[in-house]
């Protein structure tokens, strides 16, 4: 069975560096992770587009529900998902702001801080975490689970059993958690989907999931 780095390196050698996650700013990143709650990335663009130049967290805290409820329409769940970035933006300009404030915070308690806020579960905070705020946790999301369940590893049910098992066999390096939570994401949509496309995977030689397709082929 592949080892944790060696699936990394077989995906890096096939998808290249990702330049993942596509914001041009951390608190565009921390909506973009709200928004992408239960719904495809493309839907997430779209309220983004919405958004516009209004995509501020003093305008946004300020905007009325109904009217950013409807500007995040496109992203599904968009009563919830104003309610959330109103908070998250309250939250942010606690802060004043300042991205380097937060990021001085220690890992472990601003992570605990982001699962206080409302609608920030732990995927969501450790994307944030990681793409917004240099901090190392691995994002375990649906992609990862099947990922490497299909390789062969017994996948814990438990989001965080799961993270610390994963983390047990990789350095602690931001750079690295963003680059494989990218490629894993890459692999998914092109090969490895809740219906599987195995043909040209990279993986395809050492994953479970294959030779069962085969033998029931």
């Amino acid at each position: 069975m592949l080892s944790v780095p060696e699936i990394y390196q077989r995906l890096f050698e096939r998808y290249g560096q990702q330049h993942w996650w596509p914001a041009e700013s951390a608190y565009e990143m921390l909506v973009g992770a709200v928004l992408t709650q239960n719904t495809h990335w493309r839907n997430v663009e779209k309220a983004l587009g919405n958004l516009g130049n209004q995509l501020k967290p003093q305008v946004i805290s300020a905007m009325p529900h109904d009217q950013l409820a409807n500007l995040l329409r496109p992203s599904g769940y968009y009563n919830q998902k104003a309610e959330r970035l109103r908070l998250l933006s309250q939250w942010f300009i606690s802060y004043d702001c300042d991205v380097n404030a937060i990021r001085r915070i220690d890992g472990a308690l601003l992570r605990h801080t982001l699962l206080s806020l409302k609608g920030v579960g732990r995927e969501t905070a450790d994307c944030m975490l990681v793409y917004a705020f240099d901090k190392p946790f691995f994002i375990i999301d649906t992609y990862t689970r099947r990922l490497f369940s299909r390789i062969g590893y017994d996948v814990p049910e438990s989001y965080e059993h799961f993270r610390l098992l994963i983390e047990q066999q990789l350095p602690p390096s931001v750079e690295l958690y963003n680059e494989y939570h990218a490629l894993i994401v890459a692999l998914g949509k092109e090969h490895c989907a809740a219906k599987p496309c195995c043909s040209g995977c990279p993986l395809e030689r050492d994953c479970h999931k294959t030779h069962l397709n085969t033998l029931n082929g």
